[in-house]
């Protein structure tokens, strides 16, 4: 199949790597077709491309990587929604926020995770409770005010 993204340009992908999410993302309900793109660097950062808005891309990491004591529990209608009734095939992945202005203060959207069965590739965005922040930073606050210098988000381009 045949993209065009904004931000890659025209690229080719194999139908069989459309991740479908029905219900859409928040605030994007009548987006719900994307595929994940790697960086072309060892970053564990990845693009989330709407298929069906050129414009439309998320930046999104696994939050294991980050925060080892993230624990999500998912809802029987859920894992329903991406055809899976084992929790221990699913992957989760948040988005992040990147400051144009200090890439050092990424963000991470803990309380809306997408869950995404790579069997099935159908994806659903949860809603989780108050708990969890919407903007969890990356680095530690602490470190960035001490003068410590982040390592910046890499530019990337489309893998061919």
């Amino acid at each position: 199949m045949k993209c065009t993204s904004s931000r890659f340009g025209s690229f080719e992908i194999d139908d069989k790597s459309i991740l479908a999410f029905p219900s859409g993302l928040l605030g994007f309900p009548d987006h719900r077709r994307y595929v994940m793109l790697d960086h072309d660097t060892d970053a564990p950062f990845k693009w989330l491309q709407s298929l069906d808005e050129p414009a439309l891309a998320f930046v999104v990491i696994d939050p294991a990587l980050f925060h080892t004591d993230y624990r999500v529990t998912y809802s029987p209608e859920a894992l329903e929604e991406v055809g899976s009734m084992e929790a221990d095939e699913l992957t989760l992945a948040v988005i992040l926020t990147i400051p144009s202005d200090d890439p050092g203060r990424i963000t991470a959207n803990l309380r809306g995770p997408l869950l995404m069965n790579p069997r099935t590739n159908l994806c659903k965005q949860l809603v989780l409770s108050d708990d969890y922040p919407t903007r969890y930073p990356l680095f530690p606050v602490e470190s960035l005010e001490s003068g410590s210098n982040p390592q910046p988000v890499p530019t990337v381009a489309c893998p061919a």
